[in-house]
């Protein structure tokens, strides 16, 4: 006999955040499963690298706002709560302060950490646009390489290659091998 999996909401899933152990730990849930996260410091690096840019890209146009780290709940998504490493949100947008953000940025970034499975991020990217990201880059350091990601399309970016923000971020653009540059 098949035991039933035992699916996670957001409202156990906070309750579950709000314990004292767990309160210097970081985690997703996921298709109604907690996950522990740990990036490494090359992971840290690229978020950082990423996020400057962009920071520097929204002050001057001021299209939006950027994050690492921040919390997406979907009300219409009950066994998810998604941290994107990086995250713009648009000019338009009502951000609260004190609680997670109750839609998808226009922008979600996932850079690999060495424990995630390409399938996964794959994953997480298609479930970005599906629930209103318009743009999705996925940042695979062992290889040098960035997937784009958008409702009509999907490309991979070499060290050759320049990264734009396409009509999500127009005028953005930075070198691929620019992002990699610092990182071992």
């Amino acid at each position: 006999m098949a035991l039933e999996k035992q699916l996670t909401t957001v409202d156990q899933f906070e309750a579950f955040l709000a314990l004292p152990e767990n309160a210097d730990r970081r985690f997703e849930l996921i298709d109604g499963e907690i996950v522990e996260m740990s990036p490494t410091f090359s992971h840290g690096e690229l978020a950082l690298e990423l996020g400057v840019a962009l920071r520097l890209f929204l002050r001057q146009t001021g299209l939006g706002r950027v994050s690492t780290e921040a919390r997406f709940n979907l009300p219409t998504a009950p066994f998810e709560s998604r941290i994107p490493d990086v995250a713009v949100i648009l000019q338009g947008h009502e951000i609260p302060a004190d609680k997670p953000i109750p839609f998808m940025p226009d922008l979600a970034v996932e850079i690999k950490s060495p424990t995630d499975s390409l399938r996964l991020l794959r994953e997480k990217a298609h479930f970005y646009l599906q629930h209103g990201s318009r743009l999705v880059w996925l940042v695979l350091p062992e290889k040098r390489l960035i997937e784009v990601y958008t409702a009509a399309d999907e490309f991979v970016l070499t060290e050759s290659d320049t990264l734009t923000g396409g009509d999500v971020l127009p005028g953005f653009e930075l070198a691929v091998s620019s992002i990699f540059a610092n990182v071992q």
